[in-house]
């Protein structure tokens, strides 16, 4: 989005103080600009330019405890609570693995950073890290909580700080979702590649092989491999492992992070089109409605199948996945029982 196209910072934080209680992310479409554009103008006004390095970053975070790590895309929120222990970098691919947060990052998607303090109602302060993408896109938030080290805010924040205050941000064009691609004349070497696979992560490298993507090769593997469900089978299966103390794994993810959660769920409020997860240390939001095709999918491991419910948009963007727990056998067998009883569609219902 050039420059010359957005309001001025200014009249940016004057839509701000016209409608305090807005969202960030919906006050920002409503006035024609991204999300990171909107911070950019507050830059002296409560919000700090910082580095947007995760190999800066995160390890900073973690001198302040326990936190909320938020990450989200069109369609879908996960927010887990904890610290940022455990970091290892990469220049491709990074990552956070500890009992709580679970995060795979892709640095080069982290182009700005921000560290933004927002006043509240109550006299407060909610003090956060953002991140986003050079399309102006968040790809991973921080909220600090009364438990945090505060004590270590200002601290950081010098450290992490960079030269560039300008108020006004250009941002590249958005990069379009890629809708399903696949090659039905290679069904058969599709069929026989994912037989040979191992590990779940070896399954984007084969389809990028055969030139298809995640979507476009469910739709051509047929059973075993996959078998579309309902698009109301999440919400069925979220149910379900509320209602039985069921441990899954979800995943959440957009270009530059993917967040995860592992264990039980107990409390699942729908309102509206959203479907709630809301425990302790754990939140999920899932627009429902945005959800156009979901796969039931299978990949071998050399624990056992890896078995996957997995939810798509109109546009082909993945929404969430959703597996079992293969390292606890029991929750691993109880997971299966219960995708496998989720209302599947004919194949010719799917595209």
């Amino acid at each position: 989005m050039p420059i010359k196209d957005i309001p001025s910072p200014a009249d940016i934080r004057a839509a701000r103080v016209a409608d305090p209680d807005l969202r960030e992310r919906d006050l920002a479409d409503r006035i024609g600009i991204t999300e990171a554009q909107l911070l950019a103008a507050h830059i002296g006004h409560g919000v700090t330019p910082i580095s947007a390095d995760p190999d800066r970053v995160m390890p900073a975070i973690n001198r302040l405890g326990e936190v909320m790590a938020l990450t989200r895309n069109d369609s879908c929120v996960i927010e887990k609570i904890g610290v940022y222990d455990d970091y290892r970098g990469g220049p491709h691919a990074a990552l956070i693995v500890n009992g709580e947060i679970d995060l795979r990052l892709f640095p080069r998607h982290f182009a700005y950073g921000f560290a933004v303090e927002k006043p509240l109602k109550d006299g407060g302060v909610r003090q956060s890290l953002q991140f986003f993408d050079a399309a102006g896109d968040a790809v991973h938030k921080v909220f600090l909580r009364d438990s945090s080290v505060v004590e270590e805010w200002d601290g950081l924040i010098e450290e992490l700080a960079v030269c560039d205050r300008a108020e006004t941000l250009s941002v590249s064009d958005r990069r379009p979702v890629e809708p399903a691609r696949a090659d039905p004349d290679k069904a058969d070497r599709l069929r026989a590649e994912w037989d040979n696979i191992t590990d779940t992560h070896q399954f984007l490298q084969m389809v990028r092989k055969l030139k298809m993507n995640r979507l476009g090769a469910y739709r051509i593997a047929g059973a075993p491999y996959v078998r579309p469900l309902a698009t109301t089978s999440v919400a069925t299966l979220l149910e379900r492992a509320a209602a039985t103390a069921l441990p899954i794994m979800a995943f959440v993810g957009n270009m530059g992070c993917i967040e995860i959660h592992t264990g039980p769920i107990s409390t699942l409020k729908p309102m509206g089109p959203w479907l709630n997860v809301l425990d302790p240390g754990f939140n999920l939001h899932l627009r429902a409605d945005h959800i156009a095709e979901v796969w039931q999918v299978t990949k071998a491991t050399r624990r056992g199948d890896a078995i996957s419910v997995e939810a798509f948009d109109k546009d082909g963007m993945l929404i969430v996945q959703l597996f079992g727990v293969l390292a606890d056998q029991d929750a691993a067998a109880r997971w299966n029982e219960t995708v496998f009883a989720l209302d599947g569609l004919a194949q010719e219902e799917t595209v």
